[in-house]
């Protein structure tokens, strides 16, 4: 994995750590490609149950890298979306781990995420209309299904960063953590999710991100596609047997 991009397994838990603080880790092809590599991985492999994303030096990333893209590059891959996760979310959890500034793609980065943990000194933003450009990258399009409309639209047409309480209040962090602490927040909250059915954790997020767009008769007839191979699996007698037996499980994925 390109050094640009950090990767690495927790018990069960990938940690991708975008690693430009220099850049305060801003987005080019090169990051783009790992992350979407790491993610793929995370989907792909039996151990690993939920990702965590985030930066490294003190901030989360201060969305495209200017320079880049005047070299020609995007840190979208096609079909994708940005980093290849905000058309494509992967079908595990995936957390957001925040310090320092979320802003711009960096935001876009978040909304593909499920949770978001962030450290209480932490800030969010989408500012492209104070340069006349438009949050492609997701975050006009994802940012009104996260929040009440009205503060959806404030953040993207203002242009103003939000404090990571505020962001708290109106829904968009799970939990806040005292500055420096929120991949280790993150970490506690990934580790939770994992303690869980992997087959039930990914077919619940699926339902979940699916039912915003399905009609009241689809979501019945896509749950039940989804759920059923769930109840019929091996987990979900080792999860009932547990139980009655009073010890932790042991899940296979099948």
């Amino acid at each position: 994995m390109n050094d640009v991009v950090l990767v690495e397994q927790r018990d069960g838990v990938q940690v991708i750590t975008i690693n430009r603080p220099e850049a305060k880790n801003a987005l080019d092809k090169a990051v783009a490609e790992a992350v979407a590599a790491a993610v793929d991985e995370l989907d792909a492999s039996d151990e690993l149950r939920v990702g965590v994303l985030t930066g490294a030096g003190g901030t989360f990333s201060a969305g495209m890298d200017l320079k880049a893209f005047l070299r020609g590059e995007t840190p979208a891959i096609e079909g994708r979306g940005l980093c290849g996760i905000t058309q494509t979310p992967p079908r595990k959890p995936l957390i957001g781990a925040v310090e320092g500034w979320a802003l711009a793609g960096g935001f876009e980065l978040l909304l593909a995420c499920d949770l978001v943990v962030a450290a209480e000194t932490a800030k969010f933003g989408v500012p492209e209309v104070k340069r006349s450009l438009v949050a492609a990258g997701g975050a006009a399009l994802l940012l009104p299904k996260r929040v009440p409309y009205a503060l959806a639209l404030e953040m993207l047409l203002t242009g103003e960063a939000l404090s990571a309480p505020r962001a708290a209040e109106i829904g968009l962090v799970n939990r806040l953590t005292d500055e420096g602490a929120a991949l280790d927040g993150a970490l506690d909250l990934a580790a939770t999710i994992a303690a869980n059915g992997p087959l039930a954790v990914a077919a619940t997020k699926q339902i979940a991100r699916g039912t915003v767009d399905w009609s009241w008769e689809e979501s019945w007839r896509r749950q039940a596609e989804l759920t059923g191979p769930v109840f019929a699996s091996e987990d979900a007698v080792e999860g009932s047997t547990a139980f009655a037996e009073k010890r932790a499980p042991v899940w296979k994925g099948r």
